[in-house]
């Protein structure tokens, strides 16, 4: 079953490239399934057994989504983007796009409220398949250290006081309505102008999206003895003032010194319990004394998390000089 998860990573990640590069015509099961030497019938089966969809509804949605980023931030005809991601006509894509997302692309364009899109699947996560490990391959590299200011902004995020890690964390979230990952980062997904997005279409990686633990009093225990309570979410400019969903928060963050601890590029599947590990190691072996900085347990301070194997991963904790 591991290998059925690699394999239809392997689907998704086409289908991305293939509409990026709108070539419409080479996103079909049957062209998918032959390079892996399969039947279309047989992939179709585990396509919609590991993701929970039929092949041809994931294209669609992820079509749609896709086309709608193309609505928020260009201005480029309507009709134009609905033949670029595969519409027959103006009122197909009208169509499918208010079925989709409750409103029309033409009301979308003049007011883009937040909707959820649907985010790249990841079958392919140890986070899920494994439950939080992939392996113990060892790394190479080092950990870089350094100091920044990050300036002030806004954080828009939700929020779970009792959950440890991203997969107890989503567990939990997914026991609330309207806060389940695939909803969460759909939304967030949708909304422009994200500090950190690199123009990427999927959670927690090129999207804006990270991780983040605040300091909070009401917050679970952490290692190193402060309450804090972990978040997922988005940073937005200071004068963000754009719709905010009805299930998130909008925080304010000042200005503030951070403390950065940075791994560099890694094979997900193999080394990230490894990279892991070793970010650990470094955090927890940092003389704050020598630095002249010490952690800020100031509550309300955040703490952010960037992982991204393509690039980096990344812990930033808050600090101040002593």
């Amino acid at each position: 079953m591991r290998e059925w998860h690699r394999n239809i990573q392997r689907i998704i990640d086409e289908i991305d490239i293939c509409i990026k590069e709108k070539q419409n015509d080479t996103v079909t099961l049957d062209s998918l399934a032959a390079s892996l030497g399969y039947s279309a019938y047989h992939v179709s089966k585990k396509f919609r057994e590991i993701s929970g969809m039929t092949f041809r509804n994931y294209l669609r949605y992820r079509r749609l989504a896709f086309a709608l980023k193309e609505l928020r931030d260009t201005d480029r005809g309507i009709l134009d983007i609905a033949l670029d991601f595969g519409f027959s006509s103006h009122e197909a894509f009208t169509r499918a796009f208010r079925d989709t997302y409750g409103i029309t692309p033409y009301r979308y364009r003049t007011n883009p409220v937040p909707v959820v899109i649907r985010t790249l699947i990841r079958p392919f996560d140890c986070y899920i398949i494994e439950n939080g490990g992939c392996g113990s391959m060892a790394v190479q590299g080092d950990i870089k250290t350094y100091f920044i200011t990050i300036p002030a902004h806004k954080f828009l995020h939700i929020k779970n006081y009792e959950s440890i890690g991203y997969w107890d964390f989503w567990q939990k979230q997914s026991r609330i309505p309207g806060q389940d990952c695939e909803t969460v980062c759909g939304l967030l997904d949708s909304i422009k102008g994200k500090l950190d997005d690199l123009g990427g279409s999927e959670a927690n990686s090129s999207s804006g999206q990270i991780m983040a633990f605040i300091n909070e009093p009401e917050g679970r225990i952490c290692s190193w003895g402060i309450p804090l309570a972990e978040c997922y979410g988005v940073r937005l400019p200071v004068n963000y003032d754009g719709p905010v969903p009805p299930q998130m928060l909008l925080t304010d963050v000042p200005e503030g010194e951070y403390l950065v601890f940075e791994h560099g590029p890694f094979d997900f599947t193999t080394e990230n319990g490894a990279v892991e590990a070793k970010i650990e190691a470094a955090m927890q072996a940092f003389d704050y004394t020598a630095s002249g900085y010490a952690l800020d347990l100031t509550p309300g301070r955040i703490f952010y998390f960037y992982h991204d194997c393509t690039r980096y991963w990344k812990y930033i904790r808050p600090v101040i000089r002593t």
